[in-house]
């Protein structure tokens, strides 16, 4: 089997001649230590912090960084003047009071972003041919942008439909542009690929939404290929894990991000255990994160990986706590997380898009089929399910899940 190319990539990053898990833990060490002396020179958010560790396996007595923390402070995260911040991404709060969430990145942030992308994509884009981009464009450094640049990299042609786009415009672009990949989120693949079963596209990255096994499944049969997943988030840098020609977990990218699984209690679980995933960006410029909790459940895949990989593997990610694709107010109803949905939802043959709400123990399914006269089932996750369904139009049936991303981009 081949060298997965993000392998390929960190050696020539770091000038390494291989990558053992010594290497690798030893170009942690340098760079964390590298971090935590600049932000005592800088006096940042993290200067009170020890000015070096003598080992990795010191870092778990560091404290966490939370969610809270990055509303709060986030200024005062940030290691470089506001003249070398290149983009910032905000995620506002759901209510009326709280300090927005921001990210910060720097030019050198996003050229690397580009470089795993490029290394991520080498995987299944060609040179010479077309590859359909269904991810947010939003100027210099978004997340599109950055995504068409490491495709053009390649050699190949972005195709720039972003999101927010009908049904009837994604089937367009697939039969004027004939591309042959797809970037974008499973369930809209999957919905193009149920209303044009004679589709031109041959492989697919799919990433900012979980993808159960149901779509999987489906997904691998029409394609013909094997999907490629990928895990990133803002605050890693968009970029965090891709999977390797074995397709077996996905490998960090761990010269830029030290990882670990920490259970309930922040304690750290046993290799192969489930737990939150906590991350410790080395890398960054311009607002590097010691110990981000997450809020996303995983774990490190115990055994090698068959690709020959010492690059850890992150299983299937999910979010910590339940999120649900869900409209309207639960108050003090829990509902089912999107996966779950999806993962009866779809084994519906003909259903290609809905939304849910859930109210008075009820689930409130409506979305588009691609043929009249479907049989539903009665219950949806253990919830009595009311049904409203009706034919797609390929002219103005919008792509609900696009507007619903579980990864925050």
């Amino acid at each position: 089997m081949k060298t997965a190319a993000l392998d390929l990539l960190i050696r020539r990053q770091e000038g390494a001649d291989c990558l053992s898990r010594k290497t690798i833990e030893e170009i942690q060490l340098r760079k964390l230590n590298r971090l935590l002396m600049r932000e005592k020179e800088r006096d940042g958010f993290y200067g009170g912090l020890p000015e070096k560790l003598s080992g990795l396996d010191e870092l778990k007595n560091l404290p966490f960084t939370t969610e809270s923390d990055l509303r709060e402070h986030g200024n005062r995260m940030t290691l470089i003047s506001q003249a070398g911040i290149e983009r910032i991404r905000t995620e506002e709060t759901s209510g009326t009071t709280g300090e927005a969430k921001r990210i910060y990145y720097s030019a050198a942030d996003n050229e690397r972003t580009v470089s795993f992308f490029e290394a991520g994509l080498s995987e299944l884009v060609c040179p010479g041919e077309k590859t359909m981009i269904c991810m947010p464009f939003s100027g210099p450094g978004g997340l599109g942008e950055l995504i068409a640049e490491a495709v053009r990299r390649l050699g190949a042609y972005p195709v720039e439909t972003g999101i927010g786009r009908t049904y009837g415009e994604l089937l367009r672009f697939l039969e004027e542009e004939r591309p042959e990949t797809f970037v974008g989120m499973p369930v809209p693949l999957l919905s193009l690929l149920r209303l044009n079963p004679e589709t031109p596209l041959r492989r697919a990255l799919v990433s900012a939404d979980a993808c159960p096994e149901t779509v999987k499944e489906e997904i691998e049969k029409r394609l013909g290929n094997k999907l490629y997943p990928h895990y990133g988030s803002r605050e890693m840098g968009l970029g965090g894990a891709v999977t390797c020609p074995a397709f077996s977990g996905v490998h960090l990218r761990e010269n830029d991000i030290i990882a670990e699984i920490v259970d309930g209690r922040g304690r750290p679980v046993p290799k192969g255990e489930w737990g939150e995933l906590v991350i410790t960006t080395i890398q960054a410029e311009a607002m590097p994160l010691i110990r981000y909790r997450t809020g996303d459940y995983t774990r490190f895949l115990p055994e090698g990986c068959p690709c020959g990989s010492a690059l850890v593997r992150l299983d299937r990610v999910t979010r910590l706590k339940k999120q649900s694709g869900c409209e309207g107010d639960m108050q003090d109803e829990l509902p089912p997380a999107m996966p779950e949905l999806d993962e009866e939802v779809f084994r519906i043959p003909e259903i290609i898009d809905y939304r849910a709400e859930l109210a008075e123990g009820k689930l409130y399914l409506d979305g588009y089929v691609n043929r009249p006269g479907g049989t539903y089932p009665k219950e949806i996750c253990g919830y009595p399910a009311c049904w409203k369904m009706k034919m797609v139009s390929a002219d103005d049936s919008p792509c609900y899940r696009a507007k619903r991303s579980l990864m925050k981009i």
